[in-house]
This record gives structure tokens, sequence and C-alpha cells, in this order.
């Protein structure tokens, strides 16, 4: 296969997908010798032409929107950055991005922006669904894991915003949600919420 033909179907990769990984390009190039080689050689190519973008390591994109972040770390956009999108909050927030990947939590710089990564126990890795924002559908919390990660992640409400969460929330599901939590957790949760 020549080099023509293996760029044309890494391109048609970006445009099915906001976001590529190495293996998937490596993939493209498997019959290569020194195949993990030359297809770093691709990427830095096509990064040095102004092609594609390095997201994070092993992950890259054509776009510029640093939410997409969140597909490098198997995780959901969660806390204010869910609170904002779910109209609960009028303030523009960075992405925030809930992983329970082993990774670096804390604010890293994507395209020149601010994401923050916020590590969470495997088992409370749920509770999210993909709404559509901009061009792209993104994994958000849905309100009643906002609200729980809000509390969880030691977050400011003030009781405004807790009376927005009661009129949203959907009481069964949040003690569905509940039930994974710990009995000390869930108690807190009510102290703050007073929903019976």
């Amino acid at each position: 296969m020549g080099k023509k033909k293996y760029l044309d179907k890494i391109e048609s990769l970006f445009e099915k997908s906001p976001v590529v990984t190495f293996n998937s390009i490596k993939m493209i190039v498997k019959d290569k010798k020194n195949i993990k080689q030359y297809t770093k050689q691709i990427i830095r190519n096509l990064i040095k032409q102004n092609k594609i973008k390095k997201i994070t390591k092993g992950f890259y994109t054509t776009h510029e929107d640093p939410s997409l972040a969140v597909f490098c770390f198997s995780g959901y956009l969660g806390v204010q950055n869910a609170m904002s999108f779910h109209n609960l909050w009028e303030q523009e927030t960075v992405p925030v991005i809930i992983t329970a990947r082993r990774v670096r939590s804390g604010r890293r710089v994507v395209f020149g922006a601010n994401v923050v990564i916020k590590k969470i126990n495997k088992k409370y890795l749920f509770g999210f669904e993909y709404y559509k924002d901009g061009d792209f559908y993104f994994p958000y919390s849905d309100i009643e894991k906002t609200f729980i990660d809000m509390i969880y992640f030691r977050q400011p409400l003030d009781k405004e915003t807790i009376l927005e969460f009661k009129k949203m929330i959907d009481k069964k599901k949040l003690k569905l949600y509940l039930k994974k939590y710990p009995k000390k957790f869930m108690k807190k949760i009510d102290n703050i919420s007073k929903f019976e």
C-alpha cells in the first residue's frame, strides 16, 4: 500500500471520528516494517503540516474543542461544567472531566485552554448521557449525578442552586444512584437537600 493510500485512509478516520487514537492509525499501517516508528513518523508529519493536533498522549483530533479531551480519559464532563450545560449555572466553566483512570488529577492545558481532571472510584463512574453540545455529542453527568458529584467533590453549593436542583431532580433516580454510596454519604446528601 502506498503512502498516499495510507494518508487517505487516515484522513477518512479523522472525518468519521472527532478523536483518533495512535492504535487506530497503527492498524492502518499494520503491514509496514517498524510499524510503531512508521506510525509515529506519519503522526509527526501530520502535526507539522497542521492537519491534526495532539490532545494528550496517543490521542489526536482535527478540531479545536478542549472538551474533546473527555474521550481520552474514558470519563464524563461533570460538576460545574455539567451544571452549566444543564442551565443550573450561569457562568462559563472550563471542561471538568471525571474519570476512574489512573491519571494525574488537576489542571491541564488543551489547545491553550484549561481542562480539569477529577478522579473518582470506578464504582461511581455512572450517571451520564451523551448530549449534543456544539458539533459533538459529549458525555455529561445527568442532573442527579451532577448533584451527587458536587457534594462528593466538596464543591460549594448555595441555597438557591440547591433549590434549582430540587426542581429538576428525579427523586427515584437519585435514591437509586445513592444506593451505590456509603450510608454516611447518603446522610450527608439528605442533610444538604432535605429531599423527604
